[in-house]
């Protein structure tokens, strides 16, 4: 089997395994308007703490539920509210400042893009650089807010493709693929680019799923060879 051939087993493998965004796992159906792109950030938001994304996803879920679903309903609802749903999916190292910040941005989002990230993405002119900058100008995104969020968002924003941040490039490192988000990019169809950027993210975090990449691109072992007894003459 050729290397690309190879490669492309791997990431057959690893979707099949682990094919899923963060967004989708939070319940997000992502798509070009307003309320989907601001729940995406937020969890972008979330997801960028030092806590496990696991937590990260199941906060998102839990804020969702308590219907903080736009930057108006995030600015109006109490800090307390929003402490409360945090703490429902066990973001509690966190919680307090998170409520802070979270509210902060939503009144930031609302005055400088009447809470439409649209009109942040046209602000950047197409330019991916200039959208991980202005991003970073909201309370609660830095640099990894901005990359998970772009990340995630590229499957709807397409002038982003493909978008492989660094955590992704050490997933595939791991699982022995280039890290050049160019070549990446051949394994896969252009719509399951953010589903496997998302798993690369996974591979890089947990080494459980390097094993179920292995495990499955592994081939099962020939029977050995039997020979027939002869029947001495």
């Amino acid at each position: 089997m050729s290397a690309t051939a190879t490669r492309r087993e791997t990431a057959r493998a690893l979707l099949d395994t682990h094919g899923q965004t963060y967004a989708a796992q939070a319940g997000i159906r992502l798509r070009d308007t307003p309320q989907p792109l601001y729940q995406l950030l937020v969890l972008a938001c979330l997801l960028s703490a030092r806590i496990r994304a696991s937590v990260a996803v199941s906060a998102a879920h839990e804020l969702f539920e308590a219907d903080l679903r736009t930057p108006r309903r995030m600015e109006d609802a109490s800090w307390q509210q929003r402490v409360d749903a945090l703490g429902a999916g066990h973001y509690r190292r966190y919680d307090e400042s998170t409520s802070t910040t979270l509210g902060k941005g939503a009144v930031f989002l609302r005055e400088h893009y009447g809470g439409d990230l649209r009109r942040l993405r046209e602000k950047a002119g197409g330019d991916p650089g200039r959208l991980r900058e202005l991003l970073q100008e909201l309370p609660g995104i830095g640099p990894a807010g901005a990359d998970i969020f772009l990340r995630e968002v590229q499957g709807v924003w397409p002038e982003l493709e493909p978008y492989v941040d660094t955590k992704a490039a050490q997933g595939a490192q791991r699982l022995g693929l280039p890290t050049n988000p160019g070549e990446l990019a051949k394994l896969v169809t252009a719509q399951q680019l953010a589903t496997f950027a998302a798993a690369l993210v996974r591979a890089a975090l947990d080494k459980s799923v390097v094993e179920d990449v292995k495990e499955k691109t592994t081939p099962a072992p020939k029977p050995a060879a039997t020979t027939k007894a002869t029947s001495p003459r």
